[in-house]
């Protein structure tokens, strides 16, 4: 498992139920990380520093060499979508558990991603064909805006920016592109037109090696900040049949324009009027992976793992549809109030939700000293549910169960979405967090004095204040809700 955190336990996981060794590598600041303990064997990769650890393909390999490993598999993010990785990993004599390299290199590159969804017949948002140079910076005017550069390597919102107008083209384009060269190592860069108002809807894919392919639904991903997503959920809430029916006949279009098989995504922008363009397509595992597994009850890591071990997909996966409503949160340690900015420290309270139709992916524990190398992402928490109502207020009862203590985390955010009128009637899109949360509700100097008491009592008492504990010895005010709770604790316990 070339990976780290809640993914690689995951993967750790789907082996152990199908009779296979699961092998961990960490890194040195890793050690004793929860994935560690929950893999069979583990083998030690190298520094903290990602470049010499779980980017390195040198070492991954020489891991997988010690181990005696037969196979590989990249979760997501990391070397997951690196084309040149896979290619190691086959001309080692190991079997990559992911799309074939030829696909990586069509559909990793989004300008090369762009160019393969029209010949395929499927419509990508207006704009160029061809990177950006001094040549082509003079008809940008053309497209009109507000414009949307990117990078045509990566991912994840980085070497991205909006830009508004004109005057403020030329140091988008070269902000992007140094911040492009710095975590892909390409500098390259594209521009669209900003699609306004846009939902963020993909389209998850399951093929195997004889061309069997499943369509297993669609997500929803428009709650996000920074192009980053922060909710999933599935099916797409406020989609007409017909629109469904169009993104996945273009999803499969996309798919048999190259070789293809194992776990893969289409992602597309769906307007008000329900028109829709081609983003791209993700190459690897999702994050949000997990919410189609709940609909549809199909396991993709296994059916993953299978398909690279030469199986066929049979008719209950290729045939499966999505029965309920399911929704991701992703909890993060970043501070919400603070334009989610990463947050470090050690995690002091911790407990996930359970209960009935409650799942929590999870790579933190109570204890952990959180490594600032690595992405935060703390847990993913999935409701699932008979309907979407049910699922929001499964998600909300489930959120109130949740404790995690010691740092900031986006529990608070959470919290505050379930109760917005937007999020509950499935009327929104990828403007909410900006225009709804912006810089997050301020607790007031009231919130913070009670907070002073209960994180007092909580240190004289040995414990830890956790997301949602009223205040102990004090009342709570009229009104108070669960999200303003959250924020005077950690206000107080960042000061």
């Amino acid at each position: 498992m070339a990976n780290r955190g809640e993914i690689a336990i995951r993967i750790s996981r789907a082996c152990r139920e199908l009779g296979i060794e699961a092998i961990a590598v960490y890194s040195d600041v890793d050690q004793d990380a929860p994935h560690v303990r929950a893999a069979d064997r583990a083998e030690r990769i190298g520094p903290a520093v990602p470049a010499g650890s779980y980017l390195s393909t040198e070492a991954l390999l020489e891991a997988a060499r010690r181990s005696g490993a037969e196979a590989v598999h990249p979760g997501y993010g990391f070397l997951s979508e690196d084309a040149g990785f896979a290619q190691a990993v086959e001309a080692a004599g190991l079997v990559f558990i992911g799309p074939p390299a030829e696909t990586m290199k069509a559909l990793g590159n989004k300008l090369t991603a762009r160019r393969t969804a029209v010949d395929a017949g499927v419509s990508v948002t207006p704009g160029l064909m061809v990177a950006v140079d001094d040549a082509v910076r003079a008809d940008l005017d053309d497209l009109g805006y507000p414009l949307l550069v990117k990078a045509a390597a990566g991912g994840g919102g980085r070497g991205m920016r909006r830009v508004d107008a004109p005057a403020a083209l030329a140091e988008a384009l070269d902000a992007a592109a140094r911040e492009a060269r710095a975590a892909f190592g390409d500098g390259t860069l594209y521009v669209e037109r900003l699609i306004l108002g846009a939902r963020h809807v993909e389209v998850q894919l399951l093929g195997d090696r004889d061309g069997g392919l499943a369509i297993l639904g669609e997500r929803e991903c428009s709650v996000q900040r920074r192009h980053q997503k922060l909710v999933e959920e599935s099916p797409a809430p406020g989609l007409s049949p017909k629109t469904r029916e169009r993104l996945a006949a273009d999803a499969r279009r996309v798919a048999e324009a190259v070789p293809f098989h194992s776990a893969a995504t289409v992602e597309f922008l769906v307007d008000s009027e329900q028109g829709h363009w081609f983003l791209e397509m993700n190459t690897r595992l999702q994050v949000e992976h997990g919410v189609t597994e709940l609909v549809t009850g199909v396991d993709l890591v296994a059916w993953q793992i299978r398909v690279a071990a030469g199986e066929r997909l049979p008719p209950d996966v290729l045939e499966a549809r999505p029965l309920g409503h399911a929704i991701q949160v992703r909890i993060y340690a970043e501070d919400p109030w603070r334009a989610f900015h990463p947050a470090a420290g050690r995690i002091g309270a911790w407990r996930m939700p359970d209960g009935p139709g409650v799942r929590v992916d999870a790579g933190g524990e109570a204890g952990l000293d959180l490594p600032t190398e690595y992405d935060p992402l703390l847990a993913k928490l999935m409701v699932h549910a008979a309907d979407r109502p049910h699922a929001v207020t499964r998600l909300r009862r489930a959120l109130d169960e949740t404790r995690i203590g010691g740092l900031p985390t986006t529990l608070g955010f959470h919290r505050w979405l379930v109760d917005q009128p937007a999020f509950i009637a499935g009327e929104y899109d990828t403007r909410l967090v900006p225009d709804l949360w912006g810089d997050g509700p301020a607790p007031s100097d009231d919130d913070l004095q009670l907070a002073a008491t209960a994180v007092a009592l909580a240190r004289t008492s040995g414990g830890t204040p956790g997301w949602g504990a009223p205040p102990t010895g004090a009342g709570e005010p009229d009104g108070d809700r669960p999200w303003a709770r959250l924020a005077r604790e950690e206000a107080v316990e960042r000061d």
